[in-house]
């Protein structure tokens, strides 16, 4: 019974043996065929992958569309809610975001961006042909050291320290190219939004007339530096991956066989999906990470802005709560990455370095361990040298490859920062087109408001100061006056006053062209014709000449005709000559002028400011609180004299002479505007403060009758 079951079992052998080896010759006689058709196949399914992308783009696109129509009109959150953030993904959002940055810092195939990149693509295909020189010469030193010759081997290392001359210089230009590259990228993107940042007053807009920018230094300093740095090396982490697995992949598909090459290339693109699946949002977590850096930077500038008030409060204690919950938010959130990173990490080096590189020791033996279509016979020195060099290059090509699968987590780490850069440049294009998003704190609720704040009123370039039914509206949404109406004319000098938070400041703030104007007409004179002074006056980094004629320069100032002796005729006015002896530079002098000048010398040197300016309309926001009645008269008589028409907000009594009309608010939203005589005032203030002492007497005048009548 054993003797026919193994007969029979050796002729099923027999049997197997004979359909593979009748199999694999039909295949190596149809080899040429087979492969073609593959490669047809493949290149279909390129294709028509390819196609269904677009497709899905074009899909996406009309989605996008259709929402942004339905939202269409929503300029601002009244009740609260928040417009949900952009997700951080590979959408069509995130290349029409990169393709305009590209366009800002490669602006033109002539300019010096575009040399360096092409420049920078010839190191990178020379690299590519000269590591496929040092694979072949390592299999070509190995040969030699297998067949003992001496002479052989060393004339291989030689050859081997020749070409490591040219491969050093150009690894070193392509470290150069992408530093330069880097640095050219961040130079264009940020002198682009510089132009745009300070331009229309984008500047004020972002920080007073919008709440989706909270912290643009961050932004402008440190998240277009990272987009940079990470657009430039991703240039060479892809285009060198890419050219490499190119090229490693045809050299190795002439010396092992097509066939083995797309039977991995299929198991690597398995698992790849596989890998892609598993991969956390690292662009989502990067951008988050960016917030949180910069809410962080925010809290600690916010601090050194108000030290003072928190001091006189001891809110040290509160504030270091604050610093903490966002310092230890921030590194929550990165030790929440690192973790994320540990296991994405820990399964990419085991598919890309371990299971990669099985399947590549399994592809490199097939010249040895299967005899090919037109393979001569090889010795063990010929099998050593092309399994050394098909080894080499393998690695490489799996180096490549995996170095492009690292890559998409740099691609979604580069969208972290397109998102982020690109919210920057949306806000500030929206900005300058006067569309604004703000979150409203209202007092009294802003649901009656939203019409008034959708709103936009007229602007007419004019001689004369006119409001016709203009609504003052607060920072926070408040509709302060539903409709002010006054006119000046050059010579007409104008008394503000009013409660706080009446409509002061929003009413010069308009004046100004900082607010916009949410109804009825405004004629004004251009921006350049009025001046404004604050209460505590902004002094710039700079000389002490500089203060004087800010925001001019001295070039600017030459160009007027001005001179430093006319300079010096102002400061006498003021009385303050002596600031020049101060210092041994004179009028070059600099020094932190905000902390060596006092309350009063700084509201006399802005005061010089204004005299050299010379505009038609002066705004004077109590800039003479700090100064002595002389000093303020000295101040008023000059600016008069010099043609200067005056707005000023004060509730100094010894200001009103200095006036001609007076508008006052009382905080309901109503207001009364007419001509002031300063004398009749003065005296009906004295009588209405009089009458006020008496009626102050009463009650202890009736509580002294009283007791008289009970004697």
């Amino acid at each position: 019974m054993s003797k026919p079951s193994a007969n029979s079992a050796a002729a099923r052998d027999r049997t197997i043996r004979g359909i593979v080896s009748q199999l694999t010759s039909m295949y190596l006689q149809n080899r040429t065929r087979i492969s073609r058709a593959v490669y047809i196949t493949l290149f279909v399914a390129l294709i028509n992958r390819v196609r269904h992308a677009i497709q899905e783009q074009k899909a996406a696109s009309v989605r996008e569309a259709t929402k942004r129509a339905e939202k269409s009109g929503t300029t601002s959150t009244a009740d609260g809610e928040v417009t949900k953030k952009k997700k951080v993904e590979l959408n069509r959002e995130f290349f029409r975001s990169l393709l305009r940055l590209l366009k800002i810092v490669v602006p033109g195939w002539r300019s010096k961006e575009t040399r360096l990149l092409i420049s920078h693509s010839f190191f990178l295909v020379m690299r590519t042909l000269i590591s496929l020189k040092v694979a072949a010469m390592d299999g070509a030193i190995v040969k030699a050291l297998v067949k003992g010759n001496g002479r052989e081997f060393l004339m291989r290392i030689v050859w081997w320290m020749l070409i490591a001359v040219p491969a050093t210089f150009t690894n070193s230009m392509l470290s150069y190219h992408q530093a330069e590259l880097s640095l050219r990228y961040r130079t264009r993107l940020t002198q682009f939004i510089h132009d745009k940042y300070l331009s229309q007053l984008t500047f004020y807009g972002i920080s007073a007339l919008d709440d989706r920018i909270k912290n643009p230094d961050q932004l402008i300093a440190v998240d277009v530096a990272k987009f940079s740095n990470s657009l430039a090396e991703l240039y060479s982490n892809l285009a060198k991956p890419l050219l490499d697995m190119t090229i490693y992949t045809f050299s190795l598909s002439k010396s092992v066989g097509g066939e083995g090459v797309v039977f991995m290339s299929l198991l690597v693109q398995l698992s790849a999906h596989v890998m892609r699946a598993l991969t956390p949002p690292f662009g989502k977590y990067v951008a988050d990470e960016a917030r949180l850096e910069g809410e962080f930077r925010f809290q600690h500038s916010r601090l050194i802005d108000h030290s003072e008030e928190v001091a006189l409060y001891a809110g040290h204690e509160a504030e270091k709560d604050t610093l903490d919950k966002g310092y230890f938010t921030l590194i929550k959130h990165v030790n929440y990455i690192l973790r994320r990173r540990f296991y994405h990490g820990f399964m990419e080096d085991f598919v890309i370095k371990y299971f990669w590189g099985a399947l590549g020791l399994l592809l490199c033996s097939v010249p040895v361990f299967v005899k090919l279509p037109g393979q001569v016979t090889m010795n063990m020195g010929d099998r050593t040298e092309t399994f050394v060099t098909n080894r080499r290059m393998l690695l490489s090509a799996s180096d490549a490859f995996g170095r492009i699968m690292f890559s998409y987590r740099e691609i979604m780490e580069l969208a972290g920062y397109t998102s982020r850069v690109s919210s920057l440049l949306e806000v500030m294009d929206d900005i300058q087109a006067g569309h604004f998003e703000k979150k409203l704190v209202s007092s009294s609720g802003t649901e009656n408001n939203e019409a008034v704040l959708k709103g936009r009123g007229k602007v007419v370039e004019s001689s004369n100061i006119e409001f016709i039914d203009v609504p003052i509206i607060s920072p926070n949404g408040d509709v302060l006056v539903p409709a002010l109406t006054f006119k000046l004319t050059p010579g007409d000098h104008l008394l503000v006053v009013g409660p706080n938070g009446c409509g002061k400041s929003s009413l010069f703030r308009i004046l100004g062209g900082l607010w916009p104007v949410y109804g009825g007409t405004v004629h004004k004179p251009p921006f350049t014709d009025i001046f404004y002074i604050p209460q505590r006056p902004y002094l710039s980094r700079g000389s002490l000449r500089q203060q004087i004629i800010y925001p001019d320069g001295l070039r600017t100032m030459r160009s007027k005709g001005v001179t430093d002796s006319d300079l010096l005729s102002i400061l006498k006015i003021l009385s303050l000559e002596h600031l020049i002896d101060l210092y041994p530079e004179g009028w070059d002098a600099e020094a932190e002028w905000r902390d060596v000048l006092s309350g009063g010398l700084q509201q006399r040197v802005a005061m010089a400011r204004l005299f050299y300016h010379r505009p038609k309309y002066a705004i004077l926001d109590e800039c003479t609180s700090s100064v002595t009645l002389d000093t303020e008269k000295v101040m008023y008589d000059n600016a008069k004299a010099l043609g200067i028409t005056l707005m000023t907000v004060s509730h100094r009594r010894s200001l009103w002479k200095y006036h001609t009309h007076i508008l006052q608010f009382d905080g309901q939203g109503h207001f009364v505007f007419t001509r002031l005589d300063a004398d009749k005032r003065m005296k009906l203030e004295d009588e209405k403060e009089d009458l006020e002492v008496l009626l102050r007497q009463v009650p202890e005048l009736e509580r002294r009758v009283r007791e008289l009548s009970e004697l």
